[in-house]
């Protein structure tokens, strides 16, 4: 069968690697391969080999699952040492400091107390409190009066110069959000542009007072965060099936219960993504209110930033950052449960 005595080498060589390589594939499970065999192999190989197995047995059920769940930790290990060092520990930092106390020489002190979160809910920050709620609430509700139609005309009508349009509604994000914030008090400030503008078309006589004000503040929130309204917007208008929208025509609904019906129950997703991605970072603005604001318009970032870095009075800023996250966590439990409601979309 085998003319030469090379040939024979090659065969002693070659069947005991392609045996050694079978067992190993075969035992880490990546893949069942099935080496293919030579054509100058014997028909008697297991024979020659003392009966001897071509192929290995497969590894049990155990063992595969247990390679399984190996690497399936140690894929997710780089993110849960992410969560554990950067949000877990910091979280747990700040609950314990918010228990604490500092002296006169702003020291923490050793004692457990909740005296920090009754300081926060007093008649001096409780209206801070309300305040911002009451912001980023306006803030939402205009974004997403705002963003709606803006994300419907993209979707719907913006043909070759959809893809232009998306890159003017994230255009801001190019710039810095500070920036931006200064831009906004050269435009409303006594001498500004639009007071300018305003006497010279002749609608007023006199400058009109408008930083510091709640306008401002608001204003300032919504030229932020309109962006992060409009994309998911947009995202789940341009989803709809023109068809159903013909039906719908087609069965003489209304445009106005068209939109009702059909068109906001099937973008209700985007909606409450936009109305989540606002009002959460909305809530904890500090920036804005601080430059187009005031006093009198504070909102609970001001708070947490004057413990920290002007009072030093790290524990009272805790206090108020818990009940921050605790107040977006009720705001994001009653989004998700409206927008999963069919009596609120009734």
């Amino acid at each position: 069968m085998y003319n030469s005595a090379e040939q024979r080498l090659q065969l002693a060589v070659t069947a005991p690697c392609r045996e050694i390589l079978l067992y190993l594939f075969m035992n880490i499970k990546e893949s069942h391969i099935a080496m293919p065999t030579s054509p100058t192999a014997p028909a008697s190989s297991a024979e020659e080999k003392g009966g001897s197995s071509a192929k290995s047995s497969p590894p049990t059920e155990p063992v595969r699952q247990l390679s399984r769940t190996a690497i399936g930790w140690l894929l997710v290990a780089p993110f849960l040492i992410y969560i554990a060092t950067f949000f877990i520990l910091p979280l747990f930092s700040v609950v314990s400091m918010s228990t604490q106390m500092i002296n006169d020489d702003y020291i923490l002190v050793p004692v457990r107390t909740l005296q920090n979160f009754e300081t926060a809910f007093n008649a001096e920050n409780l209206p801070v409190l309300l305040r911002s709620a009451g912001y980023a609430a306006c803030t939402t509700v205009l974004c997403l009066l705002l963003g709606y139609p803006l994300a419907w005309y993209i979707a719907r009508y913006g043909g070759k110069l959809k893809s232009i349009l998306l890159i003017l509604v994230m255009l801001p994000f190019w710039t810095s959000y500070l920036i931006r914030i200064f831009s906004w008090m050269t435009i409303l400030q006594t001498d500004g542009i639009l007071n300018n503008l305003l006497l010279y078309l002749g609608v007023i006589s006199q400058p009109i007072d408008m930083l510091n004000t709640h306008f401002s503040v608001i204003l300032g929130l919504t030229y932020g965060f309109l962006p992060f309204a409009t994309l998911p917007i947009y995202t789940s208008v341009e989803k709809i099936d023109n068809s159903i929208l013909e039906a719908a025509a087609d069965l003489g609904s209304s445009p106005r219960t068209t939109f009702f019906k059909v068109i906001l129950p099937i973008s209700m997703p985007g909606i409450t993504a936009g109305s989540l991605l606002t009002f959460v970072p909305a809530m904890g603005d500090f920036i804005t209110p601080d430059i187009l604001g005031g006093v009198d318009t504070m909102m609970v970032g001001n708070l947490i930033q004057q413990q920290y870095l002007g009072f030093f009075n790290w524990p009272l800023g805790a206090a108020f950052a818990l009940i921050l996250m605790s107040i977006m966590l009720v705001s994001i439990t009653a989004f998700l449960r409206m927008s999963n409601s069919t009596e609120f979309l009734a």
